[in-house]
């Protein structure tokens, strides 16, 4: 067990997804034990609640994704921060959007489906969070937020290829040619 253990923790590939998976759970059930309590507890509308758990477990699975899971300790906080806010938000958009249209969905269908507002509520969370986390929130962290970590220089890299191959003050020497001119 031990040395499972070990090569989850460091291998790559399968073991990666892993990591990801765990880190991923964990922060679901921050989410959604936050959510709930606010909700049911505390008689907050569940759509502040739902808002409120997502943003509590983002900020989980972005520390444990940046220095456990895809091990980014060589790329600036900033970047991958960056580019997990813009994941993030649109995690959240689809998330609140997709649990509120979900709820108030199965709460009109109540003769065919027979739920409470509460059970409605839960039910569409899990539904839309195991939704958007397959689609949206592993793939993107995976092809966008982590994987290409130094973008900046990645860009940089093909802007310099572009302006030296068709020359720039910089690289090119100086043209000293006279370009003809037509008098008319």
């Amino acid at each position: 067990m031990k040395k499972f253990l070990v090569t989850v923790n460091k291998g790559k590939g399968l073991y990666m997804f892993i990591r990801a998976q765990i880190s991923a759970q964990i922060a679901t059930i921050i989410d959604f034990i936050l959510s709930i309590l606010l909700n049911q507890v505390f008689g907050i509308y569940y759509l502040y609640a739902t808002i409120t758990g997502s943003v509590t477990g983002g900020i989980f699975n972005c520390v444990v994704n940046y220095k456990w899971t895809f091990r980014t300790e060589d790329c600036k906080p900033a970047y991958v921060f960056f580019k997990y806010i813009l994941v993030w938000i649109g995690s959240i958009g689809l998330n609140s959007g997709g649990t509120f249209v979900l709820t108030e969905f199965l709460k009109r269908e109540n003769n065919l489906i027979n739920l409470s507002d509460s059970t409605a509520f839960i039910t569409s969370k899990i539904i839309i969070s195991v939704i958007v986390a397959v689609l949206w929130n592993y793939n993107l962290h995976r092809i966008f937020v982590f994987k290409n970590s130094h973008l900046n220089n990645l860009i940089k890299n093909k802007i310099n290829k572009i302006t030296n191959r068709h020359g720039n003050k910089k690289t090119s020497k100086k043209d000293t040619r006279r370009i003809p001119t037509i008098d008319l």
